[in-house]
């Protein structure tokens, strides 16, 4: 990897990605999603001098040529996730998580990128038949943002096999730490405490989640990356310890020394049968094709992300009292 191209760069996830990238000695295209404020998000404030950012979108075959021109290795991160919102707009994740990486894929096979990782998400599992997921697990589309990544990830995959791309299928499960949206549930509580509030909104706080520091996250991609043995498979991130909302709230709340009560929250709650109640990642092949492993346990992880959102003034970029869908 030399030269790569990272798209949704100035999201959660593509920042850090970025920035270990650039510790790699690479140099790297970020995108940023195109807006007439010039907003580079996570991107700003990242300096470097082999770090070019873009501006544009994915939805844009045009545009998605130009962009990954000359780039041996395209990670493919650009997309929709918030599942609430997906129930209400879901034809803006049709376009941008199916047809922007087909844009994607297509351009690479123009330009006979080396390789792409395509980024999926552990909610195309649904609630699990068995434990710990494997890469064979059933999918089940029980959102329409989990759809639309089913649909991302097999298209994906019909370039490798129609084609020959030497495509990878990325498969984080749920990815937490600093710069993380409200929209999911540990930043959403963290910040609602620290911005001073004694009940605490949540929704469902039964279901397990395996949760994956995203510094262990970005490692995942990029030891993928390195492995000729990855190219044409679905690979899981995932640490092999599951965890209820609960529990998770609970550490965040002794972490921070907060004396809280939780209320239930009707607005956060899912439709029953779109509600995935338990995730644990089965991370085996991607040990055995890779040295990857875990670095950070789940309390060193949150300590790290606390101190992140509470110095300095970070928190007036989130609104605690506003439920971000």
């Amino acid at each position: 990897m030399k030269n790569v191209v990272v798209t949704g760069a100035d999201g959660f996830i593509g920042s850090h990605l970025t920035e270990a990238l650039l510790d790699e000695g690479c140099a790297v295209t970020a995108l940023a999603q195109y807006n007439s404020f010039n907003n580079w998000g996570h991107l700003e404030g990242i300096s470097h001098p082999n770090l070019n950012v873009v501006t544009g979108d994915v939805r844009d075959p045009n545009f998605c040529r130009e962009l990954v021109k000359g780039a041996d290795t395209v990670f493919h991160l650009a997309a929709l996730i918030a599942i609430p919102y997906s129930y209400i707009a879901p034809d803006s994740y049709i376009d941008t998580n199916v047809k922007g990486t087909l844009n994607i894929c297509q351009a690479a096979r123009d330009a006979g990128t080396q390789r792409v990782l395509v980024t999926s998400t552990s909610e195309v599992y649904g609630t699990a038949k068995y434990v710990p997921i494997d890469e064979k697990h059933p999918r089940q589309p029980q959102s329409p943002y989990s759809a639309s990544k089913i649909g991302a990830d097999a298209l994906a995959m019909s370039f490798h096999s129609a084609f020959g791309l030497p495509v990878s299928i990325v498969r984080p499960f749920n990815t937490y730490g600093p710069r993380q949206s409200a929209r999911a549930i540990i930043p959403t509580v963290i910040t609602q405490i620290a911005s001073g509030m004694k009940t605490i909104k949540v929704g469902d706080l039964t279901p397990t989640r395996d949760f994956n520091y995203v510094a262990d996250t970005a490692a995942g991609f990029i030891a993928i990356a390195k492995s000729a043995d990855t190219v044409g498979r679905e690979v899981n991130i995932a640490t092999g310890t599951e965890v209820s909302m609960e529990e998770t709230l609970h550490t965040i709340a002794r972490i921070m020394g907060a004396d809280i009560e939780w209320e239930r929250d009707p607005a956060r709650i899912r439709p029953a049968a779109s509600e995935v109640f338990r995730l644990c990642g089965d991370s085996t092949l991607l040990r055995n094709l890779t040295d990857w492993r875990p670095r950070h346990t789940l309390e060193e992880g949150l300590r790290k992300t606390v101190e992140w959102f509470t110095s300095g003034d970070r928190l007036r970029n989130y609104k605690p009292q506003i439920y971000n869908r």
